[in-house]
């Protein structure tokens, strides 16, 4: 039985659009907002990493050859870590108290002006402590569908 002529069906929820028309600009907030999201933080995940690695290779070349340095690596070196942690941290209470720590930890080494010699080696069994947390530490997998 066919429906009755004067009825008309309802409009389609995702018209596909014939060849001569525009495509239909997609609806903010949809996917684009994630996708950007998620491209920011690829980018402060590298750049504070790459911050991380350049202000530890100063403090490490310095801690092995005795030279002294200035503040600047100590600063480069805690705001990469920052950077680093609030584009890699699910954890907001980890991740906000890592933040605070590190721009404290930076606004110290400003404030006092020098770096000693325990600073250095603080700095340096940090890292290496944190590298072989994060190398031995299994990573989370989401579950199989199947």
């Amino acid at each position: 039985m066919s429906p009755p002529s004067d009825v008309n069906p309802p409009p389609d929820p995702h018209p596909t659009p014939s060849p001569g028309q525009p495509s239909q600009p997609p609806r903010p907030g949809e996917k684009d907002d994630e996708l950007e999201d998620r491209q920011m933080k690829v980018g402060m995940r590298m750049i504070g990493s790459a911050m991380v690695f350049i202000g530890f290779l100063q403090v490490f070349l310095s801690a092995s050859t005795g030279a002294e340095i200035t503040v600047f690596p100590m600063i480069l070196y805690f705001t990469g870590m920052a950077l680093w942690a609030y584009s890699s941290v699910e954890n907001i209470t980890v991740r906000y108290t890592v933040i605070v720590l590190s721009i404290i930890c930076a606004l110290a080494f400003f404030h006092i002006g020098e770096v000693l010699f325990w600073h250095k080696y603080v700095i340096y069994w940090g890292t290496i402590a944190m590298v072989v947390f994060f190398m031995f530490k299994n990573p989370i997998k989401p579950p199989s569908d199947r």
